[in-house]
């Protein structure tokens, strides 16, 4: 219609039925066509009525001020306000309108109800604030006394920050002065409590965090994270996380509540913030550490999270004012006099960041700028006189092929550069000589360079390896060369090695591997080797029986140098045979197998135990946690893989969640390449399949599986796949009516139905089974009450099926929906004409399950209508009941007694009466 006035009635009838969203639709129309005032105001007062069910108060209370701008005297429109102004924590505004309402209609119980609420929750909140008050104002006075230890009231002061009251007693009574005083402390259980309190400050709340990011200055902020400590680094670290989230949900969202008022733009404090995280990288008064964590909050800060968004100015900001200076971090060599402090692991954080911003660039012209930025930078120093110079100019090219591989390609092809690089191999000076040969081992990850570094880079590695007398140097030149025989693919064509096999090579690795006196940095590269060398099956499994190598291995993966988790991925998922194999279809073995509850063998069953019994999942889960920009797509990747495989067999999964496996795949399949997130759901849904799911994800986590498993009821996934998910579903929808909402609100039911047309049996079978225990929410139910579908025909032709699964879930969700909703009882008759054979065959099943489920639907049937109970009665089904109430062998009490329910139903109907003896017959009278 265009009419408004029909619109409105529209809408008034929509809101009647329920369907507010559709009546909110039909007076935002009536209100774009409608010139009358009094009309307007009647549709904005009914709008208001629409968004205070939808729990969308800010929109209720603007609509009902427009409602009573054109009527003061509206006393609907004034009460909808006032329940607004309450929900939106504004109550002094909600009781003057709730008075006015009360003066207005004295004997309105509703009005006089919402004043009495009103004046107690007032009276509760000021007495809440006059004690937090009390609270803040003698831990502030304990703060100040310079005689006691402030450790306790500090401490103090974090509770109180994590309550909203708390948190705005603090800021208004001016706590961020008495905080900033405390960030001198020279005791850093103290700084450790002011960082807190500030967390509690600004956590979601956009204008707190503006006033504290100006009053406190990012220069003191960025101190702090650039102390030595490195747990008041990592605190400080996770503020201005909270910070960036808190300004930019602020830039997003729009403001209500308290914030009410027009906010400035948070863009100046957030530019401000970066540019202080750029000075951090070459300032030579900030600690390693305190430099990584700025490095980490570029990545997670400044590169687009969605490619969809057009916005790159950020990335193109931070490269136009930053990117010499995160190249002067990636130029230091430690062991040279000049440049920043730096940790084993800010060359790799280097790398990400620099890769992160080169991906979020849009055109060939911005790539290219980029490009010419590094380039400049590189030729710099490398054109300065002496060797630092140019050992700054490898080191950066180092960075940038483990980085944007492109850039770094164009840097490594400058003049000069390469032929520098393989003199400084033969260097005497060990420190010359590794950063020439790292920088090697990066070029020959590329296959571009490695037939160019084969031909000249090959006899120098071996020589090194052979003849230094350097283990830190030997050790790199061996992956230099693992790396170029792999480079010719899997086949792994170790031809270079005139020395020995892989075994042996693998076996000096192990040994450096295991050598406490190596620095971790160099322990590292031994395992960067034997992620190339075990791509050989007796590599493999020698590492896997050694196992000091493997515990060495685990202990470095949970080390301070994040450098090593891509090493030790790639080395298990190789272990484990995890990566891809080209296969003829395998799908249809694996299922069949699976029938049968046999898991597939893929790999040899010791190596997975040996991996399980030195520690394997603690070592991941302790991978998973780094919060490290190391922890890349690509590593996830890996660790996904390997949990996968690891819980391929069923009575490992129970040790993997024991050590927190169940935990750290929830992330692992929320932030991971596509094949990653794919595989750790896979992991998931096998673990959710055969373990308790409350224990294996205890608590809230549990509502966390759902989205990963969900997202494998796609094409794009393997029949296995699919039905690994609708088992896992099907468990956790058996749980609760909470789970069953949350399978609901993930769009899983109709993918469910899909599955329930395909033509795989065991998967067919599943995706019924799901719906059996989705069933139990009434949203489902009143999908089968709908009209103009066929589900309930499926249900009930589904149940004369030959495959036994499928009849049993098909008779069974038949069974749910029938008690929960009798209307559905007199629909079966109408889905096919066989539908009382198919009853009867249930009734005669040799398998106890299908009997009880046929007496159930029919018993269900018999109590919902009489015309109903009459025709199951003049058929075969009298006989078979009767048969089936007398029990006797085979027929289970249960079966029995609903059977003899039946019977008694059709006797109160007068269907048939009751003769001496118990004999029943048909007869027209009781």
């Amino acid at each position: 219609p265009t009419d408004p006035v029909a619109l409105k009635e529209e809408g008034n009838a929509l809101f009647k039925s329920g369907d507010l969203q559709g009546a909110v639709c039909c007076y935002t129309k009536a209100l774009k066509l409608s010139d009358s005032r009094t009309e307007t105001a009647v549709l904005h007062r009914n709008r208001s009525a629409c968004y205070l069910k939808l729990e969308e108060y800010s929109k209720a209370e603007a609509d009902a001020s427009k409602a009573l701008d054109t009527d003061p005297g509206d006393v609907k429109a004034r009460f909808r306000r006032a329940q607004s102004f309450q929900k939106l924590g504004r109550l002094d505004q909600a009781f003057l309108d709730a008075q006015r309402c009360a003066q207005l209609e004295p004997k309105n119980k509703l009005f006089q109800d919402l004043l009495r609420q009103l004046g107690a929750q007032i009276h509760q909140k000021s007495a809440q604030l006059n004690s937090t008050d009390a609270r803040v104002q003698q831990m502030f006075s304990l703060l100040l006394d310079k005689s006691i230890n402030k450790f306790q009231a500090a401490q103090n002061l974090v509770v109180l920050s994590r309550e909203e009251a708390g948190a705005e007693q603090i800021f208004r009574n001016d706590g961020v002065k008495l905080i900033q005083r405390l960030l001198l402390s020279k005791q850093v259980e103290v700084v450790l409590s002011a960082l807190r309190t500030l967390v509690g400050l600004c956590t979601g709340h956009q204008s707190r965090t503006m006033a504290i990011v100006n009053e406190l200055g990012m220069e003191q902020l960025c101190t702090v994270m650039g102390s030595e400590a490195s747990t008041v680094s990592l605190a400080a670290c996770h503020l201005l996380q909270v910070m960036f989230e808190a300004l930019n949900a602020g830039m997003k969202k729009e403001v209500r509540g308290k914030d009410e008022a027009i906010l400035p733009e948070p863009s100046k404090e957030l530019r401000s913030m970066f540019r202080h995280l750029l000075e951090m990288m070459p300032a030579a008064n900030v600690s390693g550490s305190g430099r990584d964590s700025a490095i980490n909050l570029l990545v997670k800060q400044v590169p687009r999270k969605s490619l969809k968004n057009p916005d790159n100015s950020l990335t193109l900001w931070v490269i136009d004012q930053g990117l010499k200076k995160i190249l002067e971090v990636a130029g230091t060599v430690t062991e040279l006099s000049e440049g920043p402090p730096i940790t084993d692991n800010s060359h790799m954080n280097c790398s990400v960041l620099l890769s992160k911003l080169y991906d979020d660039l849009k055109s060939d012209k911005e790539r290219e700028n980029f490009t010419k930025l590094c380039e400049e930078y590189v030729q710099q120093h490398f054109s300065r006189p002496g060797i630092d110079g140019k050992l700054r100019a490898i080191q950066t090219v180092s960075v940038l092929l483990q980085g944007p591989s492109n850039v770094g390609n164009r840097t490594l092809e400058m003049s000069g550069m390469m032929d520098a690089v393989i003199s400084l191999c033969a260097s005497e000076d060990v420190t010359h000589q590794q950063v020439a040969v790292e920088a090697l081992i990066h070029a020959a990850d590329k296959a571009k360079r490695a037939s160019f570094i084969t031909a000249n880079g090959v006899a120098l590695l071996k020589d090194l390896y052979k003849k230094s007398e350097n283990d830190r140097i030997r050790v790199r030149a061996l992956v230099g060369l693992c790396k170029l025989g792999s480079a010719g693919g899997t086949d792994f064509s170790m031809k270079q090695f005139a020395e020995g096999s892989t075994l042996k090579l693998a076996k000096q690795c192990r040994k450096w591997l295991c050598n406490e006196s190596l620095p971790a940095t160099s322990r590292r590269w031994s395992v960067e080797g034997l992620a190339y060398l075990t791509l050989d099956a007796d590599v493999k499994e020698d590492l896997v029986e050694d196992k000091s190598a493997l515990l060495a291995m685990f202990e470095l993966a949970k080390s301070e140098d994040k450098t090593v988790l891509f090493a030790v991925g790639s080395t298990l998922v190789n272990c484990t045979n995890s990566y891809e194999v080209e296969k003829p279809d395998p799908q249809l073995v694996e299922l069949a197998k699976y029938a049968k509850q046999h898991v597939p063998e893929e790999h040899p069953k010791v190596l997975l135990v040996k991996l399980l019994e030195a520690g394997v999942v603690s070592a991941l889960v302790c991978m998973v946690k780094q919060e490290s920009p190391a922890l890349t797509e690509a590593c996830r990747e890996c660790i996904a893989r390997v949990f996968l495989a690891l819980v391929g067999r069923q009575e490992d999964r129970g040790t993997v969640v024991a050590q927190g496996g169940g935990k750290a795949l929830i992330p692992l399949a929320s932030d991971n390449t596509d094949v990653g997130k794919i595989k750790a759901a896979q992991a998931l849904a096998k673990i959710t399949i055969t373990s308790n799911p409350e224990i294996a994800f205890p608590g809230e986590r549990i509502y966390e599986v759902v989205r990963p498993l969900v997202s494998l009821l796609s094409l794009e996934c393997t029949l296995l796949q699919n039905f690994e998910a609708l088992m896992a579903l099907t468990n956790l929808a058996g749980i609760s009516e909470r789970l069953r909402q949350k399978i609901i609100k993930e769009k899983a039911v109709p993918k469910i139905e899909g599955y329930m047309f395909e033509e795989h049996d065991l998967v067919r079978a599943s995706a019924t089974e799901c719906m059996c225990n989705l069933v139990l929410s009434t949203e489902v139910q009143k999908l089968y009450l709908a009209t103009g579908n066929d589900r309930l025909k499926l249900l009930v032709l589904y149940s004369g099926e030959e495959d036994e699964r499928l009849r049993k879930a098909a008779a069974g969700t038949l069974a749910m929906l029938t008690a929960e909703q009798p209307e559905l009882c007199t629909r079966i008759t109408g889905t096919t004409t066989h539908w009382l054979e198919i009853l009867q065959a249930l009734l005669l099943s040799d398998l106890s399950d299908l009997r009880h489920r046929g007496v159930v639907i029919i018993q269900n049937m018999m109590q919902a209508e009489k015309s109903l109970a009459e025709t199951v009665m003049e058929s075969e089904a009298l006989e078979i009941l009767s048969v089936l109430a007398k029990g006797g062998e085979g027929t289970p009490e249960p079966v029995s007694k609903i059977a003899q329910n039946c019977l008694d139903k059709a006797v109160e109907y007068g269907i048939i009466r009751n003769r001496e003896g118990g004999e029943k017959g048909k007869g027209t009278e009781p």
